[in-house]
C-alpha cells in the first residue's frame, strides 16, 4: 500500500492554510498514495488564544474539515486529517485538538481527541501549557482502512507507551503520531520515541509533522521540528521529510507487521510482577 505524509508550515489563518492543504492532498493522490495523512493543527497553529477564539470552529461548522472531506471524495483516497482544532460546547470554553479518518466517499469514520495534553517548560523561554486551551480526550481509537487498522494518536502521546502497546493489543498495524513537535524536543526525541514505539509494538508508524516557523497575525510564533518520519515495525526509518514542506511518498508491506511480531513476541509476553 501506498501512503502519503503531507509536512505543514500552516499559519494561524485557515482560511490561508486549506487551499494549501487541499493542493497537497491532490499531489499525493496523483502520485499514487492511497491513504493520505496531514499533521496535527492542521487548519492553524496559534499560540494566541484570542486568535484561536476568533478563527476556530465547531466541528460542525468547520471549513477544513468540510474542504478535506470532498477532497477525499474527489481522490478517491483514505485521509487522516492529523488533528484540527476545534471550539467546542465546554463550560470552561476549551478547545478540542481532534483527528479525522475520511474514506474516500468523503465520509468521516473514526475520530480521535488527544488524550496527553503538552504541559512541559522545555526551557526558561519555552514553556507550553496545552491543556489551558484544550481540554483532553478520553477514549482511544481503532480506526479500519480496509487493508489494514490504525491506532489514532497525536504528538505528546508519543511519550505515553501504554498507549501504543493497548492500540497495537488491539489490532493496529498502523499507529498514527500526526505532530507540531518543538524544534528543542524534536532534535533530542523524534526519531527515537518514533522508533521506539513501532519497535515495541512491532507496527508501522506514520508522523506527519508541521514545520518551521510558522506566520502569527497574533502571539507568540511558534517553530516546529518537520522531519515527518515513516518507521517500518522492525524499527528501521524509511521515509524522512526533512524540513520543507511537501510530500512524502512511502511504500507499506503490511506483510512486516507479522514477521516483526512472530520474531519479537513481546506484545503477548507480559507477566504480571510486584513492587516496587
Amino acid at each position: 500500500m501506498k501512503a502519503a505524509l503531507i509536512q505543514l508550515n500552516s499559519s494561524d489563518d485557515p482560511v490561508e492554510n486549506l487551499p494549501v492543504t487541499c493542493d497537497y492532498v491532490d499531489q499525493a493522490a496523483k502520485g499514487g498514495a492511497k491513504f493520505i495523512l496531514s499533521p496535527e493543527v492542521t487548519n492553524c497553529v496559534s499560540a494566541s488564544r484570542t486568535r484561536q477564539k476568533e478563527v476556530l470552529r465547531h466541528e460542525a461548522d468547520d471549513p477544513t474539515l468540510a474542504g478535506l472531506r470532498d477532497s477525499a471524495q474527489k481522490n478517491g483516497v483514505w485521509l487522516l486529517i492529523g488533528s484540527l482544532a476545534l471550539k467546542t460546547d465546554d463550560s470552561d470554553g476549551r478547545f478540542a485538538n481532534r483527528s479525522f479518518l475520511i474514506d474516500p466517499k468523503g465520509k468521516i469514520t473514526a475520530r480521535y481527541d488527544k488524550i496527553h495534553m503538552f504541559d512541559v517548560q522545555v526551557s526558561e523561554a519555552e514553556t507550553y501549557r496545552e491543556s489551558a486551551g484544550y481540554r483532553p480526550g478520553e477514549a482511544a481509537t481503532l480506526a479500519d482502512i480496509g487493508l489494514a487498522k490504525l491506532g489514532m494518536t497525536v504528538c505528546y502521546d508519543i511519550r505515553f507507551p501504554y498507549l501504543y502497546r493497548a492500540l497495537a493489543q488491539a489490532g493496529a498495524d498502523i499507529l498514527t503520531v500526526p505532530s507540531a513537535f518543538s524544534q528543542v524536543t524534536g532534535a533530542a526525541h523524534w526519531e527515537v520515541l518514533l522508533r521506539a514505539r513501532a519497535i515495541e509494538t512491532g507496527s508501522y508508524v506514520l508522523a506527519p509533522a508541521q514545520t518551521g516557523t510558522h506566520k502569527a497575525t497574533r502571539g507568540k510564533t511558534r517553530k516546529t521540528y518537520g522531519h515527518s518520519l515513516a518507521v517500518a515495525p522492525w524499527g528501521e526509518v524509511i521515509a524522512d521529510g526533512g524540513t520543507d514542506p511537501g510530500v512524502i511518498y512511502v511504500d507499506l508491506d503490511l506483510g512486516k507487521v507479522s514477521q516483526a511480531r512472530q520474531r519479537i513476541p513481546s506484545l503477548h509476553q507480559a507477566p504480571q510482577f510486584h513492587g516496587p
